[in-house]
């Protein structure tokens, strides 16, 4: 996987952003929190990830959202011990799942499908509305088809052959509004951890916006 700091401050604070497939940094703000350091990662073709940068951070908040769940939870199941809280939104650890994650006929169909006019609808799906779709084109994402294609095709690959890994979270957010990770599938997912229903679709810059900067008393514990 790739990381970039949104903020690299030389802060002893850092929030982990772990995106969904297809996100990239210029989707999200860095916090408004100048004392915190924001590192987004991104691109899970493969899911190295290195370590060592954690290391000169007291405090490391886990943010991941959609895809980058399943990516959190393989990176840090096991060895969770320098995350301070974890909050997943829109995703869970099984992230191909017709009960607990998306239905594998609309995510194989979109893998076996996919083109230009799929990404559309997909992006359509996930911002919810079309003012939505325009808010997430304002940011300029930059990937082409191809690569997300790729990407997409190495995570249903591991999603398959590795096994299910869990992290302790703290809470998940889950929007009523989920076109992508239905709401009745994240319920379930995350039965026995805390659940923060919000009226948001998928990808809601907004709600993004909330949780960066710690709003809405997302960084509390329940």
């Amino acid at each position: 996987m790739k990381q970039t700091y949104l903020r690299d401050g030389g802060n002893d604070r850092l929030l982990l952003l772990f995106s969904g497939w297809g996100g990239e940094p210029a989707l999200f703000d860095a916090p408004s929190d100048d004392g915190c350091d924001c590192m987004v990662c991104w691109d899970y073709s493969s899911l190295d990830f290195d370590a060592a940068v954690l290391a000169r951070y007291a405090s490391v908040r886990l943010l991941a959202w959609s895809m980058g769940v399943w990516a959190a939870a393989q990176t840090f199941a096991g060895d969770e011990s320098m995350l301070d809280m974890k909050i997943a939104v829109g995703g869970s650890e099984t992230p191909i799942d017709d009960a607990c994650g998306i239905p594998e006929a609309i995510f194989r169909g979109t893998l076996e499908r996919f083109s230009p006019v799929t990404l559309a609808k997909f992006r359509h799906r996930m911002c919810g509305t079309a003012d939505g779709v325009k808010d997430f084109l304002a940011r300029h994402p930059q990937r082409t088809v191809e690569d997300l294609h790729s990407e997409l095709a190495a995570i249903a690959g591991m999603v398959a052959s590795r096994p299910v890994r869990r992290l302790h979270w703290d809470k998940s957010v889950i929007g009523t509004r989920d076109n992508i990770f239905p709401a009745a599938n994240l319920h379930r997912a995350w039965k026995g951890t805390p659940a923060i229903e919000v009226d948001a679709a998928h990808w809601d810059a907004g709600l993004f916006a909330a949780l960066i900067d710690g709003k809405e008393g997302f960084w509390t514990k329940i």
